[in-house]
């Protein structure tokens, strides 16, 4: 069994919040509640610092996450504002996608570097 990380457990938490029942401001809190759990662990993300060859991914999910932040940002106060919540729930399920794809390429950033650790592949 693969453990889950605290990243893919906020996602998870996210997710389940958008697809639960939409009574107006138990929604939107529970919604923001969550969210707030992914700042939180993109938050804590961190570079291992690995060799030159990885370097450049590492540039790139730092920026990916900060751009991630920024939207997690923006998205916010819509949740508790927004008249419609429909459009909302949109953006964020998209958010979602984006956070899982964001997930997995530091999950095959992370085996990368352990597998270099221990002698590659091939």
């Amino acid at each position: 069994m693969v453990p889950v990380t605290g990243l893919e457990h906020a996602i998870i938490g996210l997710q389940q919040a958008l697809d639960s029942p939409r009574r107006h401001h138990m929604w939107r809190w529970l919604v923001r509640h969550r969210m707030a759990g992914v700042k939180e662990a993109l938050a804590r993300e961190y570079s291992r610092g690995g060799d030159a060859w990885l370097a450049a991914r590492q540039a790139a999910l730092l920026r990916e996450r900060d751009a991630l932040l920024r939207k997690l940002g923006v998205l916010g106060p819509t949740v508790l504002e927004a008249p419609d919540v429909e459009p909302v729930r949109r953006d964020l399920k998209r958010l979602v996608a984006d956070l899982e794809h964001h997930r997995q390429r530091l999950s095959d950033l992370v085996y990368d570097t352990v597998s270099l650790e221990i002698g590659g592949s091939e």
